[in-house]
């Protein structure tokens, strides 16, 4: 990740450098950097799909799944993914890792068109995440029941660093077979 936040720090001081803002016609630094040409969210993804693939090609990759979200140029949400090989691709709801394969299929049933993911308020959205994050720790307990909490609006970014599991029950587990040593 040191690689990666060097070169966005790079790219930032080059595109502050290069189209600096002008105070009388914008009221926000994010305003500034939303035309097509400056550095949003569409064009941040690009760059690291292009840097992924370069780093795939030299035979040297960068073990990592990036999901950027954001705003593309013309203020839209923009929510897409990278990997390590420099693919690429965009969808209404992304997850990485464990996530990618148990929650992903809970924000599919309430955001899998663009359409069903615009008519989320804030609200429904975080307590959708809040239950993908739920039914992660159930199925890996050993993790801490702890986690960021990031929303992405046009206003910018809100992030709360101590989010708790809510409402846990373990009371299912007695009736789970299978797994470990049996006693019968």
């Amino acid at each position: 990740m040191q690689y990666l936040d060097r070169h966005l720090t790079e790219l930032a001081i080059d595109e502050a450098y290069t189209n600096p803002a002008d105070p009388s016609s914008t009221s926000s630094p994010a305003e500034a950097t939303n035309g097509s040409g400056g550095l949003n969210a569409a064009n941040l993804h690009k760059y690291l799909t292009r840097l992924l693939y370069a780093r795939r090609n030299k035979f040297d990759p960068l073990w990592n799944h990036l999901l950027v979200a954001g705003l593309d140029g013309d203020g839209a949400p923009y929510l897409a993914s990278a990997d390590l090989r420099g693919t690429a691709f965009s969808s209404p709801s992304l997850a990485t890792g464990f996530g990618a394969m148990l929650a992903q299929p809970i924000l599919r049933r309430s955001a899998a068109t663009e359409e069903q993911a615009a008519a989320l308020d804030r609200d429904a959205a975080v307590e959708l995440v809040r239950e993908c994050m739920k039914v992660l720790f159930y199925r890996d307990a050993r993790s801490m029941d702890r986690y960021s909490l990031a929303v992405v609006t046009k206003e910018g970014v809100e992030i709360s660093g101590d989010e708790k599991l809510e409402k846990q029950s373990w009371a299912f587990a007695d009736r789970i077979k299978g797994y470990g040593t049996q006693t019968v």
